[in-house]
């Protein structure tokens, strides 16, 4: 079965036959790897998605760490996935640190019996702690490998696993000082396709959280398992909140704070609602004005296509302090506004209100960050690894 893509013009041979003894031969298999948090995990199933939709018989694997959120979050979006015992090498020194050798050695044995087993013309890796495994004994038993980077400085195993990948499919320019120029492909970051093209209006989701939508309406966030420094910052501007009843606040504390933060003096305030997760996306985004949040890549995309004014605030937790990258990268179009993680406490409520009270400045930011929407990300990313499949076969 050929299949074509009207906008490349790339034609897919999905089922060639095998040939001679080739294990890797037949309808295309594809392995991916990688997660640990939603940046990794969500643009991973993007991908998935899009290359069941220009093959619908290709067979796609996942493979996680044990313990982390891929592990529940891939078999709901319907693709299978097996664990390894990963986790990341802290920083600090720390006992936690005397069981990586033997975790990395469990690892790379079992990604072997998984790739046996499975025989996959491609390995693809997002990122994330099994990613590296995986990715590393595939390249050893030369089976093609593309990698996805997110973000606009690279975590250390896709740059670590850079000199050998096949594929590199980036989000940023520039990114030929981490790998090499003749592998990089600038795609963009998947989306999922319920926020890539947000049909919900403002009043489905005023009313979905219960707000007025005659009302303004900030949304802050942290991410699924949220941000210390911004639930703090939220907690101590209650007065702050209280003075501007008028603005409806939807905080998302997080699964790590959800005691600590949903019944605290703030979450308590009529104008405020508190919760550890955000059922529905798409309708928080579609009735907020103002945005406040990590930079994570996913976050950065997904507003991007959402075309909302955003205030992010780096986090100061991650390799390399990449997500001050990342919104620097926005705020020097004026596509974003940005706040130190160390000024949070004093400016979220204050930066957050004057933007609100700013409508022309709120529209010059949704404008300006809506241009840097790349809608065919896991569509090109999709393509290339079924190029690397088809190469695999022959």
């Amino acid at each position: 079965m050929k299949l074509k893509n009207p906008e490349q013009g790339v034609t897919l041979d999905s089922t060639v036959e095998g040939r001679g003894d080739n294990p890797r031969s037949g309808t295309p298999r594809i392995i991916i790897s990688g997660g640990g948090t939603g940046g990794h995990i969500f643009p991973a199933i993007a991908i998935a998605d899009a290359i069941k939709a220009m093959v619908p018989e290709g067979d796609i694997r996942f493979v996680g760490a044990k313990g982390k959120m891929e592990m529940e979050k891939v078999p709901k979006a319907g693709y299978p996935i097996d664990g390894l015992w990963i986790s990341g090498l802290q920083r600090k020194l720390t006992f936690r640190n005397l069981s990586f050798p033997f975790k990395l050695l469990s690892s790379l044995w079992r990604s072997r019996q998984i790739i046996r087993r499975f025989k996959p013309h491609v390995a693809v890796g997002v990122g994330g702690y099994a990613s590296g495994p995986l990715l590393q004994v595939a390249n050893s038993m030369g089976i093609p490998t593309l990698l996805q980077e997110q973000n606009s400085f690279p975590g250390i195993t896709n740059r670590l696993l850079g000199g050998k990948a096949d594929k590199i499919c980036v989000a940023y320019e520039g990114m030929e000082r981490f790998f090499p120029a003749e592998k990089l492909l600038l795609t963009g970051n998947p989306v999922r396709a319920q926020l890539q093209q947000i049909q919900a209006t403002r009043e489905e989701g005023a009313k979905h959280f219960g707000f007025d939508p005659a009302r303004p309406i900030l949304f802050v966030f942290g991410g699924s398992l949220g941000a210390s420094s911004i639930n703090a910052a939220m907690a101590a501007n209650t007065e702050a909140l209280k003075a501007r009843a008028d603005v409806q606040v939807l905080w998302q504390v997080g699964e790590l704070y959800e005691a600590e933060y949903t019944t605290c003096e703030t979450a308590e305030l009529p104008n405020v609602k508190a919760k550890a997760f955000i059922d529905g996306m798409d309708l928080a985004y579609a009735m907020s004005d103002v945005i406040v949040a990590r930079s994570g890549a996913l976050t950065i995309s997904e507003l991007q296509f959402a075309g909302k004014p955003a205030i992010f605030i780096p986090s100061p937790n991650v390799a390399e302090d990449h997500q001050s990258k990342n919104a620097q990268a926005l705020v020097q179009k004026d596509a974003a506004l940005m706040i130190p993680d160390a000024e949070v406490r004093d400016r979220i409520l204050r930066d957050a209100i004057f933007l609100i009270d700013d409508e022309e400045r709120r529209q010059a930011l949704s404008v300006n960050i809506k241009k840097l929407a790349q809608p065919d990300a896991a569509a090109r990313i999709a393509r290339e690894v079924l190029r690397l499949a088809q190469s695999a076969k022959q």
